[in-house]
C-alpha cells in the first residue's frame, strides 16, 4: 500500500540562521505529528556518512535519537552508497552518544533485494535517446523486511554532480542501494553531462528516482528531514530546514539549495585552491568533489589544485580501488568508447561514471596532493601529482579566505576550502538543460 503523504514544515531563507534550539523545536513537531499518526515503536534513521560531515545531519540524527530512543527501538544506518564504513572514531565524531550497537552497515553489493524496474524505453526518453536500458531499482533489505514503524531519513540539500541537487529520495535509493541502481543511473547522468544538470533541479536522474519513487518505495514509510546549509563569518550554518513524506519538501527546499549553494565568482579563475578535510576525505573517489563542484569556475588552460591530506587510495573498496587504477582518469569520449568496446559490470560502469564526472576534459590541468598516495601511484592513474606538504605550506588555509586572494609574490587564486558545500560556476559556463 501507498503511506499518506504529510508536508510538516519548511523554514529558511537565504538570511535565515536556524539555531539548534529551533531545529530542536521543529524536530519535536515533527515526532508529534508522527506520533499522532500512529506509534514509533521501532524507527530507522538514515543519515549521511562522514563525507557530509557538515551537513547539519548528524547533529539532526543525535537529537532524534535522543527524543525517540526512551520508548523506541532506535536503528541507524548511514547512507554509505558505493562508499566506505565508517569507522567507530569516525561514528563518534558525526554522531556522538548514539551506541554503536545502534549502527547498521549497507553494502551495496550484497544487502540490497529487488522492487522493481525502470523501463529501457523511459531511460531512453530521459536520456535524450544517449542510452536505451533497463535498470533494476534495489534498496537495503531493512527498509523492507525491518517492520519499520517510521524510517527517517536524514541529510542535507546540496548541488549534485550526478542528481543536480542531492538528497531525498537518492539519500534512500542510491545510498542505501544496489549495483544496478547505482551503476546505471550514475552512467545515465555522466553522459547527459555535468554541466547541464549540476545544481538543477530537472535532471536524468532525477526523473529516475523519482519514477523509483512513485513505483518501487511509495509502500514503505519514510519521512525526510533535509538541511540546507550556508556560509556566515567564515562558519558554516543552517539556513534552511524542510521535512515531509514527498517531493514537495525537495521542491521547497531545493530552492533555497539554489540561492545559497551556487557562487558565480564572476571571471574564470586561472587558479583555483581546494582543500579536502582530511578527516573526512581518505579516497579520490569522495575527494573528487573538488573537481565536480568546482571545474565550471576553471578558465580554459588554467589548474586546479586539489590539496587532500588524507587521501589515501582511489577507490572505496579494493576492488574499486583496482578498477581505478586500472582504468585510469581519462576523457570522457575514452571512457564512453570503453563502454562501448566491452562487457561492462556494474561495479565497473559506476566507477566509469565517477571517472566521466572527474574528468577536467582536457580543457585545464588537475594537481593533485594527495597525502598516502606517491607520484608513481598518482600519475599511474592519470593524475598530475602535487608535493602535499609544498602545496599546503604555499596555500595555507589558515591565511587564505574563501573567494580571491592575491599571495605575497602577486598569484592570484580562487579558495575553495570546502567544495562539498556547494558549486562554484564563472558566467556562462553551465549549459541549459532539460
Amino acid at each position: 500500500m501507498a503511506y499518506a503523504s504529510d508536508l510538516y514544515f519548511t523554514e529558511g531563507s537565504p538570511e535565515s540562521v536556524i539555531t539548534d534550539a529551533r531545529a530542536a523545536e521543529l524536530v519535536d513537531g515533527l515526532l508529534d505529528s508522527l506520533r499522532a499518526a500512529g506509534p514509533l515503536r521501532r524507527v530507522l534513521l538514515v543519515p549521511p556518512d562522514i563525507t557530509r560531515l557538515h551537513s547539519g545531519a548528524g547533529e539532526l540524527t543525535v537529537l532524534l535519537y535522543r527524543r525517540l530512543s526512551p520508548s523506541a527501538d532506535v536503528r541507524v544506518i548511514p547512507a554509505l552508497g558505493t562508499h566506505l564504513p565508517m569507522s567507530a572514531a569516525e561514528m563518534g565524531l558525526m554522531y556522538p552518544g548514539i551506541p554503536r550497537d545502534c549502527f547498521l552497515v549497507h553494502n551495496w553489493r550484497t544487502d540490497v533485494v529487488p522492487r522493481g524496474e525502470v523501463p529501457a524505453d523511459f531511460v531512453a526518453e530521459v536520456s535524450e535517446g544517449r542510452l536505451r536500458f533497463p535498470i533494476t531499482c534495489a534498496v537495503n533489505r531493512t527498509l523492507v523486511e525491518g517492520g519499520w514503524d517510521r524510517i527517517i531519513s536524514i541529510g542535507q540539500l546540496v548541488p549534485h554532480e550526478i542528481a543536480g541537487i542531492a538528497n531525498f529520495s537518492k539519500n534512500i535509493l542510491i545510498g542505501l542501494g544496489g549495483p544496478d541502481t547505482i551503476s546505471k543511473s550514475h552512467y545515465v547522468a555522466a553522459v547527459y553531462g555535468l554541466e547541464r544538470l549540476m545544481g538543477r533541479l530537472d535532471s536524468p536522474m532525477r526523473r529516475i528516482l523519482s519514477w523509483m519513487d512513485r513505483h518501487c518505495i511509495a509502500d514503505l514509510p519514510i519521512t525526510y528531514l533535509m538541511t540546507v546549509r550556508g556560509s556566515q563569518d567564515g562558519r558554516t550554518v543552517t539556513r534552511g530546514l524542510f521535512a515531509g513524506d514527498d517531493e514537495r519538501a525537495y521542491l521547497a527546499g531545493a530552492e533555497l539549495c539554489r540561492a545559497v549553494a551556487i557562487t558565480d565568482i564572476g571571471r574564470p579563475a586561472a587558479k583555483v585552491v581546494a582543500w579536502m578535510d582530511a578527516d573526512e576525505y581518505h579516497t579520490t573517489w569522495v575527494a573528487n568533489k573538488a573537481i565536480y563542484r568546482t571545474r565550471m569556475a576553471v578558465a580554459d588552460g588554467g589548474e586546479l589544485v586539489v590539496i587532500a591530506p588524507g587521501v589515501r587510495q582511489f577507490g572505496e573498496d579494493q576492488d574499486t580501488d583496482a578498477l581505478i587504477r586500472r582504468i585510469g582518469y581519462r576523457s570522457t569520449a575514452a571512457l564512453i568508447r570503453l563502454v562501448e568496446s566491452a562487457d561492462i559490470t556494474p561495479a565497473e560502469l559506476t566507477a566509469i561514471s565517477h571517472l566521466i564526472v572527474s574528468s577536467p576534459e582536457e580543457r585545464f590541468r588537475v594537481t593533485y596532493a594527495p597525502g598516502g598516495l606517491t607520484p608513481a601511484q598518482t600519475e599511474a592513474a592519470g593524475l598530475s601529482w602535487g608535493d602535499p606538504s609544498e602545496l599546503e605550506r604555499r596555500y595555507d588555509r589558515s591565511k587564505l579566505s574563501e573567494g580571491w586572494n592575491t599571495l605575497p609574490d602577486g598569484e592570484s587564486i580562487y579558495f575553495v576550502p570546502r567544495p562539498a558545500a556547494g558549486l562554484w560556476t564563472a558566467g556562462n559556463r553551465r549549459q541549459e538543460g532539460t
